[in-house]
């Protein structure tokens, strides 16, 4: 099973999104440590290579980054409410950021 890394305030941003939504996303954060697929995602090539974004819909719209083609973890760079149709550049950059950090 792979380690799941928290990068900057990410698990801190998830703590507080709604119960449903912290359990929706725990479930498929545990199916990425088991090297399953999230039931719904899309990758992020914006952001880095092999970043994916996990999406979660309960009562709204929960995002989060995530990359798991670097050493035996799950790095999850950055969770966010999503308000808008489109991912807002501010989002992108924080995820940009975070995946330069992994110093790949």
């Amino acid at each position: 099973m792979q380690t799941i890394i928290f990068m900057g305030s990410t698990l801190e941003d998830i703590r507080n999104f709604p119960t449903s939504a912290r359990q929706a996303l725990g479930r498929q954060l545990l199916r990425l440590q088991e090297g399953l697929d999230p039931q719904d995602w899309k990758p992020m090539k914006t952001i880095g290579p092999g970043v994916r974004e996990v999406r979660i819909h309960a009562g709204g719209a929960f995002r989060a980054f995530y990359v798991t083609n670097i050493g035996n973890a799950v790095y999850v760079l950055h969770a966010f409410v999503k308000k808008t149709q489109t991912t807002s550049p501010k989002d992108i950059a924080l995820g940009q950021q975070r995946f330069k950090q992994i110093g790949k």
